[in-house]
């Protein structure tokens, strides 16, 4: 009896060990190669690879299998990119004597107002939703908001806001062309 109990412990001692072992190499090789091909490949349809792949590798909440949930992380990205231009844009308002950029800044700030608090809100949600149509309109808005906000450099030797704006570009554009693939199934 007590020899039987032994080998019974035994058997399910290795067992178990057994599943510690394998578990993780199971995991890496089946999920890991799969997902990563999938941002690849979903990344390598948008026209910044690099900028896509790092935003989506370097985030652990990304669930990797679904695009869906890829263009939340853009706009999500793209979300907290203009909360910190538009930080960034009140903080220079208040340090400039400048009138005349003082009055760029004001327009860059209202372009900036609605893109963090309703358009790419809204983005999120339509994307949530199912309704990629939708998303993409708001992308395209916040696009255009991003746009005048540049315009109103062109010409001027002082340009406080190309480097973010460029960011905001490609984000945009990259957000854009992942919603696209999800408009076209």
């Amino acid at each position: 009896m007590r020899s039987s109990l032994f080998v019974s412990f035994f058997i399910l001692h290795i067992l178990i060990l057994s599943c510690i072992l394998l578990t993780p190499t199971l995991s890496s090789d089946g999920d890991g190669d799969d997902d990563g091909d999938l941002v690849d490949q979903i990344c390598r349809k948008t026209p910044f690879y690099d900028l896509c792949s790092s935003i989506l590798h370097s985030n652990p909440l990304a669930p990797k299998s679904d695009p869906k949930g890829m263009a939340l992380i853009m706009v999500n990205n793209i979300q907290e990119n203009a909360t910190d231009t538009l930080s960034y844009i009140e903080e220079l308002i208040k340090q400039t004597s400048d009138e005349q950029l003082e009055q760029q800044l004001d327009f860059c700030a209202e372009s900036y107002i609605p893109i963090v608090k309703y358009i790419l809100p809204q983005a999120a949600d339509a994307i949530s939703q199912g309704r990629f149509g939708f998303a993409s309109y708001c992308i395209v808005d916040a696009q255009k908001e991003v746009n005048a906000c540049d315009k109103k450099f062109s010409g001027s030797s002082q340009a406080p806001l190309s480097d973010r704006n460029g960011i905001m570009q490609k984000l945009v554009d990259v957000a854009a062309a992942i919603v696209k693939l999800l408009l076209n199934g």
